[in-house]
């Protein structure tokens, strides 16, 4: 949920190292794996330099707990958005979000309502952070509010730092609330039919909700470090638990 930004990514900057970029740049060779240039762009898994695998596969529901170790392997980039907030992002879905930006804001390009520019709102988000969010929302808003909205800790796609919330900003003006972003389907569209050709999917589609358990977010994408697989699964309307037969 977009409103508890400010308290995720305090409790995320004490749990996690990361490397500070103000945009999309190209990052230090010290931010890669100290194997990455044995790796190709459409392997599922990831050798980090401690050993640990990270795969870009994994599937992370309401039935499926982060892999045990995936925080301690998980290496991120660190961004500041245009409203001022810190974004952790896995570094290799940061790169190819970096990509999808460019090409989304040159298709854009004479939009009607102004110039759009492509923005993170969230990426990864510790189990601690998730943990705190459940506690302080059960206070305010009660038990039933949390379990219909709230995502228990350990369960949601954000621990992995494959799972992007993205938001635009439209001639410098930042489109940011939910309620805001449902109001520009176009650019939805724009930003949606480019996904698979960097990997991406759209994860919470109006189609699969009976599945995912999630309704229809047009802002949330994941990562799956194969654009094959992303298009295989785009092209057939499906959702990730349907295409791993999960």
């Amino acid at each position: 949920m977009k409103k508890t930004r400010l308290l995720i990514m305090i409790l995320t900057a004490a749990m996690i190292f990361a490397f500070p970029l103000s945009g999309c740049s190209k990052q230090n060779e010290s931010e890669e794996p100290a194997d990455a240039a044995a790796e190709t762009e459409t392997e599922a898994e990831a050798e980090t330099e401690e050993g640990s695998v990270i795969d870009y596969m994994v599937l992370v529901n309401q039935s499926n707990q982060l892999p045990d170790g995936w925080e301690e392997a998980l290496e991120t980039t660190t961004i500041t958005n245009s409203v001022g907030d810190e974004v952790y992002v896995e570094s290799k879905a940061y790169e190819a979000y970096c990509k999808l930006k460019e090409a989304v804001e040159k298709d854009l390009e004479g939009y009607d309502k102004g110039e759009v520019r492509l923005e993170l709102d969230s990426a990864y988000r510790s189990v601690a952070a998730q943990q705190k969010i459940v506690e302080d929302f059960t206070e305010k808003y009660g038990e039933d509010y949390v379990k219909k909205y709230v995502a228990v800790p350990g369960y949601s796609e954000h621990h992995t730092g494959l799972a992007l919330d993205l938001y635009f900003t439209i001639d410098g003006k930042d489109i940011y609330e939910n309620e805001d972003l449902v109001q520009y389907p176009d650019i939805w569209e724009a930003i949606h039919k480019r996904l698979p050709e960097f990997g991406f999917i759209l994860r919470f589609t109006k189609e699969g909700e009976a599945i995912t358990g999630y309704a229809y977010e047009p802002w949330h994408i994941r990562y799956l470090d194969n654009p094959e697989i992303a298009k295989e699964i785009t092209d057939k309307g499906i959702t990730l638990e349907e295409y791993l037969g999960k």
